[in-house]
């Protein structure tokens, strides 16, 4: 486990750009000025130390230490000592849809990028619940057990996609099977799945299983993701709109909000169906949900101690300087000799 102290000098990696893009011009400038000066041939002669292996060696140089010296001010850190604590919470599980139809943008910037950033902004107003994530489209698949480690969590929610799972459709009966088996301490009373779906079931089964999980405990929770007015499904290559998905018979097909189903999959496992279109409102109202709940004691394995890595960047960023400055500025006699940059030709 690790932490970045001070995140807002990974801008100072910017300068790296910077000093290539003025190598390069000062090169370009160079080379015109030269050719007008004398042919190449003369220009050897006149200046037979000249290397552009050395320049570019001393911007790789330079640009390392700049890189160095930028990740010491971030000031990484590195856990060293787990500890077990008792927290208070509830376990709850994300069961994400990454079928096709998520793609459709009738909600900016599209169903699946504003899945991402709901679940985003529920975990970012956790305190001390423990978090599961699943993906689902015809199949469902783990993606994270239970945890506490919410940075892990947002990881792995970003890397979710439409090709994740091979198996199309979208099927919630099989998201809320799997769910049940992300909840097995015995001991915890408070289980809650969150579905974040467009609500089109293939499966015509979620409300029976929705039934059966909350016989067990689990409060099923729906969140619907996209317009009842619906839209055409793209199918891009690079991020750029090639077609719209057909049907059978050549039509575009047209994906619609389900509400319905999500309503009646929360009503089966006593929960409630939030729309989605409103991030501020979800999680207002996710807030008032786990506020108003009984939280239940559990132990959680953390870091206690991080310990400062700044000095090894630091080090290394201070050892690409001196390179600098003394193997490529001076010329030195045994430097000369070792002919690095074809100096004695």
């Amino acid at each position: 486990m690790y932490q970045l102290e001070e995140k807002i000098w990974f801008w100072a990696l910017g300068i790296i750009p910077v000093i290539i893009l003025f190598f390069l011009v000062l090169q370009l400038w160079k080379y015109k000025a030269q050719s007008k000066f004398s042919d190449k041939k003369s220009l050897k002669k006149l200046s037979p130390n000249t290397s552009l292996f050395k320049s570019v060696l001393k911007i790789g140089v330079l640009s390392l230490a700049f890189a160095c010296l930028a990740i010491a001010l971030v000031n990484p850190k590195i856990g060293t000592k787990l500890e077990t604590v008792k927290r208070e919470g509830v376990d709850i599980v994300f069961a994400v849809d990454v079928s096709k139809s998520m793609l459709a943008e009738d909600i900016a910037p599209n169903r699946l990028e504003k899945s991402k950033q709901l679940v985003t902004q529920i975990i970012n107003n956790l305190a001390s619940d423990r978090i599961g994530i699943i993906a689902y489209a015809g199949k469902a698949f783990p993606q994270l057990p239970i945890t506490t480690d919410y940075a892990s969590a947002k990881m792995f929610l970003q890397s979710m996609n439409t090709d994740m799972l091979s198996s199309q459709g979208t099927a919630i009966n099989e998201a809320i099977k799997l769910a049940k088996t992300y909840f097995d301490d015995e001991e915890q009373t408070n289980r809650i799945l969150i579905i974040i779906s467009d609500g089109e079931d293939h499966s015509e089964e979620a409300a029976a299983v929705a039934e059966d999980a909350s016989e067990e405990g689990i409060r099923i929770f729906t969140i619907g993701v996209g317009d009842i007015k619906g839209g055409p499904i793209p199918e891009k290559r690079n991020g750029i709109v090639l077609n719209y998905k057909k049907d059978n018979q050549g039509e575009t097909v047209i994906t619609r909000l389900n509400e319905e189903t999500l309503q009646a999959i929360a009503e089966e496992a006593n929960g409630a169906y939030i729309n989605g279109k409103n991030t501020n409102d979800v999680v207002e109202n996710i807030r008032e949900i786990l506020n108003s709940m009984d939280k239940t004691e559990f132990e959680a394995k953390q870091f206690a101690d991080f310990k400062d890595q700044f000095q090894w960047f630091l080090g290394f960023g201070i050892f690409f300087l001196l390179l600098d400055v003394f193997l490529l500025e001076r010329k030195t006699a045994w430097l000369k000799k070792l002919n690095l940059f074809n100096e004695n030709l």
